[in-house]
């Protein structure tokens, strides 16, 4: 039941409504007409949100094979998005937006990557060095060739906080090209992610 200042139902039904007559205590008398609301208190629930605490968070180590996938490979949109959700803790039941949740993200194959439809030969990255024509471009093969692993982080970054938050989750993915990675002290559990 709400408060009597916000129920405006009460209002309307004079059996709930009592008047009283009050008269003040100042030199000059004057009175004044109070209304006083009876209703029945109910028993409330206090519901409360819990918010994890940085010092509470239990963090996993968790395996990701970017060639299992259909066609030989990952699309690799969909695989950062599945990423960045992991290292941000969504997957939690103690998510809480303001503090680092997630756990360790590991991806191994990343050379095995794919993006759909006809992008891999229309993909470009463009960067401006500042100087007059130092218009630097690099197609997906160029990249491919030279550093598959810095595609993966490019996309699971662009899908993070940008904030310092964002930065921090960022620190706990690792990425490489081939099958091997050296974390297997940490026993990272692999997961299979599902690729609609």
């Amino acid at each position: 039941m709400a408060p009597p200042w916000r129920d405006r139902s009460l209002t309307r039904n004079p059996a709930l409504l009592k008047l009283e007559k009050f008269t003040s205590t100042e030199p000059r008398e004057t009175s004044v007409l109070v209304t006083t609301v009876e209703y029945e208190l109910e028993e409330f629930y206090v519901k409360t949100t819990y918010y994890a605490k940085p010092g509470e968070v239990e963090r996993e180590w968790l395996l990701i094979d970017a060639a299992e996938g259909k066609n030989g490979g990952m699309i690799l949109g969909r695989l950062a998005a599945q990423v960045a959700a992991i290292l941000r803790g969504k997957h939690k039941p103690t998510f809480t937006p303001h503090v680092d949740t997630g756990d360790f993200v590991v991806i191994v194959n990343a050379d095995k990557v794919r993006l759909s439809g006809n992008k891999e030969e229309e993909k470009v990255w463009y960067r401006y060095t500042g100087y007059i024509g130092g218009l630097k471009k690099e197609t997906w093969k160029e990249a491919m060739e030279k550093h598959p692993e810095r595609i993966v982080e490019r996309a699971v970054k662009g899908m993070l906080p940008h904030s310092s938050l964002g930065r921090k989750q960022f620190t706990k993915l690792k990425v490489y090209a081939g099958p091997e990675h050296p974390h297997a002290a940490q026993k990272p559990v692999e997961i299979k992610l599902e690729e609609k």
